[in-house]
């Protein structure tokens, strides 16, 4: 698993999905069988991938509230 830093989850708990069927929609709140889909798929290069990388392996380990709590907390 990914061990990102501090500044990386604060800006993942703020991301939004720039294009496709879930524009708009903050990468965590993206629902698990598409994150799962993209996985096998292959995620795209650079910080979109990285994040969404982040994201299967919260939403595999439940962790979602984690980054829901980060945005909460640390608002933009």
């Amino acid at each position: 698993m990914i061990q990102p830093d501090q500044n990386f989850l604060i800006q993942l708990a703020h991301t939004k999905m720039p294009y496709g069927k879930y524009e708009g929609r903050y990468l965590i709140d993206l629902p698990e069988y598409y994150v799962v889909w993209y996985h096998n798929k292959g995620f795209p290069k650079g910080k979109l991938g990285d994040m969404l990388t982040q994201v299967y392996e919260l939403k595999l380990n439940g962790l979602e509230e984690l980054i829901r709590n980060i945005k909460k907390r640390y608002p933009k």
